[in-house]
């Protein structure tokens, strides 16, 4: 398998990189972020990142999305860290990496002042095979608690996002095939100890860089050299350091809210095999016993099971729209259902175009959405005219088609909550509404038609998951888009100076979920200080923002306070709330060059907005923040 083999070649890569130099900040952080994600192997992967390194520190003034990341490991991990950068910057991301002493992992978690003052948001501990398996003394259950020290060391000490290598399976065996009954064995030991990680990391907040798995889908040859062991110390080899790389930085994307939300999918050729309108029904190429049709099954049941997992689907092809939809409702091989889509573009608008429309529709950004064609053409268009969306290159042969969707990774996640599992019937209920308000003859009369209930409590942990999920994600609808680790966000949960809300929206169409978030700190003598408020982007245009400040201000007035106090951070894709707070009533109380606005809402003025939603609160919400006097 050639690496990053659904990323499309550049045939114009050291011209580009050459003139990123000459470009101002934003140009070249694009260039920068096209030229990764074109198909490089680990050389370019290290010229392109000593080349942003150069770019980023003879630009001192300017402002980069950055994440710190801290590399602790028992071997050599210098040659790992391109990779890293690269992973990082395919999505948007400028990696500020801190290599740890070789082998000094214990005590740079411990007491290292460097490391202290890095103030890492992410460490990746990476721990070798042979440093884990080579003594006696250490047995897998020991191996096992000592990552559990130095996980406890560093939420100690940095409240970061913790990520754990899985251990390379690179020792030798001693029984074969029946290595499990010999625990002594080296190999044996590995298993056990990548067993126990799998089942302990969720409950510790750590998330596992699975390099094991990877070693078995790429070749444990292709990861690992002995030779490079013994003269280096060098466990990953460094023709795997860009995919070892690439899957950490999907694990960052993740923990910063950036996978991708939405799976866009041609029909003819792409989901079947044939062409609708030209061969019927009939003529399509989709059956068990087929090669060919046994292919695109094969990615109507991959799609299938990402939408339970909480992707969205939509259709965007060329076609008559009453030949498209025949399949679905027809065919009697078609895995993948009308109600598995939620929102249905075909006609014969250019596919950008139609793109545009499905984004527009879901509400959701178009850096969200990865689109699936087999036609060379129609992808190289998209990609033209909509670079933030993500295009797979796929392979000639439809037996390729998921293998490389899969191996793209464009979908990343942590965890799968309940509401991911609903997301499709929310979307596909969303799309309801809005025919709804178009067939309504006023908003109040729509809004009304709605019966709308805004069920409101503190972060709770039952909902836990998905509240960090959100905090992580939104990017929109945010005021100040700050980011918070699980262990902060428990934090909180805990601070009786902090208030924690969570809403969910419920109306004809079914339950929206969780819709928005606050999170508030009392200030002393009696402000209540709004650090986040988020909401989703589904819900707009229905009075929630006013409901939810009806919530907020009565919960203030109850602890004690006389007024309210909000942010506005402009980021580049907050734009839609920079009135926000002035709709509602809030008075400016101050602003910077840089966008930044301080508002002030005095409660003494306080009368709940009347609104077409009724507000009740969750019977088991407690409120945690204790009255101030």
């Amino acid at each position: 398998m050639t690496q990053f083999d659904w990323l499309p070649e550049r045939s114009d890569w050291d011209e580009l990189l050459s003139a990123a130099r000459k470009q101002s900040p934003a140009e070249a952080l694009a260039t920068f972020q096209g030229l990764a994600n074109s198909r490089i192997d680990f050389v370019r992967t290290a010229k392109l990142a000593r080349a942003v390194q150069r770019y980023v520190a003879a630009q001192p003034g300017a402002s980069f999305p950055n994440v710190r990341i801290a590399l602790l490991g028992s071997s050599t991990l210098g040659h790992l860290v391109p990779g890293i950068r690269v992973g990082c910057l395919r999505r948007g991301i400028l990696a500020d990496i801190y290599e740890g002493p070789y082998g000094l992992f214990r005590q740079e978690l411990a007491d290292s002042q460097a490391l202290r003052n890095f103030n890492p948001q992410i460490v990746l501990l990476a721990l070798d095979a042979h440093y884990l398996t080579g003594a006696d003394s250490i047995s897998p259950g020991h191996a096992v608690e000592m990552m559990r020290a130095c996980w406890r060391d560093a939420l100690h000490r940095f409240q970061c996002a913790l990520i754990q290598q899985t251990v390379l399976p690179c020792v030798p065996g001693l029984m074969g095939s029946n290595e499990h009954r010999y625990p002594e064995s080296p190999r044996a030991a590995v298993q056990t100890i990548n067993q126990r990680l799998r089942e302990i990391a969720a409950d510790n907040s750590v998330h596992l860089l699975a390099i094991d798995d990877l070693a078995i889908e790429e070749g444990l040859n292709f990861w690992h050299d002995p030779a490079l062991w013994h003269r280096a110390k060098q466990e990953v080899h460094p023709r795997a350091s860009s995919l070892y790389g690439e899957y950490t930085a999907r694990l960052i994307s993740a923990l910063r809210g950036k996978s991708f939300k939405c799976l866009v999918l041609d029909l003819d050729n792409t989901l079947w095999g044939g062409v609708v309108g030209d061969d019927g029904l009939d003529g399509l190429i989709l059956a068990n016993g087929n090669a060919i049709g046994e292919a695109h099954l094969a990615l109507q049941r991959y799609a299938q099971r990402l939408a339970r997992r909480g992707v969205i689907l939509a259709v965007c092809s060329k076609n008559d729209h009453a030949n498209a939809i025949l399949p679905f409702e027809h065919h009697p091989e078609m895995i993948l259902k009308l109600d598995d889509v939620s929102v249905f573009a075909a006609n014969w608008n250019d596919k950008a175009a139609n793109i545009r429309a499905i984004a527009e529709t879901l509400n959701i950004g178009l850096d969200s959405l990865v689109f699936v064609d087999d036609n060379p053409a129609e992808r190289g268009l998209v990609r033209r005219e909509l670079p933030m969306v993500a295009v797979p290159e796929l392979p000639e042969d439809s037996a390729g088609f998921t293998p490389c969707l899969a191996r793209a990774g464009y979908f990343e996640a942590l965890s799968v909550t309940d509401e991911d599992r609903d997301r499709t019937s929310q979307y596909r209920a969303n799309v309801e509404r809005e025919k709804m308000r178009a067939s309504s003859t006023d908003i109040d009369s729509f809004l009304s038609q709605l019966n709308m209930e805004l069920i409101w409590g503190p972060f709770h942990a039952t909902d836990f998951a998905r509240v960090v999920q959100l905090i992580n994600k939104t990017n929109q609808f945010n005021l100040t888009t700050r980011r918070y680790l699980e262990s902060e966000v428990q934090a909180l949960m805990s601070d009786d100076r902090a208030l924690t809300l969570q809403m969910r929206l419920t109306d004809v169409y079914g339950d929206n979920g969780i819709i928005a978030i606050l999170i508030a700190k009392l200030i002393p003598p009696a402000d209540l200080e709004i650090d986040t408020w988020l909401m989703s982007c589904r819900v707009l245009g229905r009075q929630v923002e006013q409901a939810t400040l009806n919530v907020l201000a009565q919960q203030a007035l109850a602890l004690g306070a006389t007024r309210l106090v909000g942010d506005y951070r402009p980021t580049a894709k907050n734009g839609m709330v920079r009135e926000h707070y002035q709709r509602l009533g809030f008075e400016l109380l101050r602003s910077s060059s840089d966008g930044l606005t301080r508002w002030a809402y005095p409660l003494v003025m306080f009368q709940p907005t009347p609104t077409h939603i009724r507000i009740r609160e969750r019977a088991d919400a407690k409120l945690h923040l204790q009255a101030a006097h």
